[in-house]
């Protein structure tokens, strides 16, 4: 049942522009933020954005190519920037993988390396 609940704050928060919580991101996601950049760099990754719910509240941040940090609305514009039309299908798609992290106790990380078409 919890995973639902947190499939849908998803949802509302990177679909339908729902708010993003800027304390959550100071409790769940900024401790992590060197970890972040040391696997986007191990990895070779264009950038890397992390996701997490707590109580229904929503936060996300984006690392872009110059390492620098994005939070919560500003990381979610650049990643539809970068994504581009294929944004609500690449989100569509992660929401359950997102969700299930989250549900197991876990923060929501992904590196992202970029294709030219």
């Amino acid at each position: 049942m919890r995973k639902k609940i947190i499939e849908q704050n998803l949802k509302h928060a990177l679909l339908d522009e729902g708010p993003l919580v800027r304390e959550l991101f100071g409790f769940e996601l900024q401790e992590h933020i060197e970890e972040y950049l040391q696997s986007k760099q191990r990895d070779g990754d264009k950038f890397l954005f992390a996701v997490t719910e707590h109580t229904n509240d929503v936060a996300m941040l984006l690392i872009d190519e110059n390492n620098t940090v994005h939070v919560n609305e500003d990381a979610r514009a650049l990643l539809k920037k970068l994504w581009r039309n294929a944004y609500r299908y690449n989100v569509k798609r992660l929401i359950p993988q997102i969700a299930d992290e989250l549900n197991k106790g876990y923060l929501f990380f992904a590196g992202v390396k970029i294709i030219n078409r």
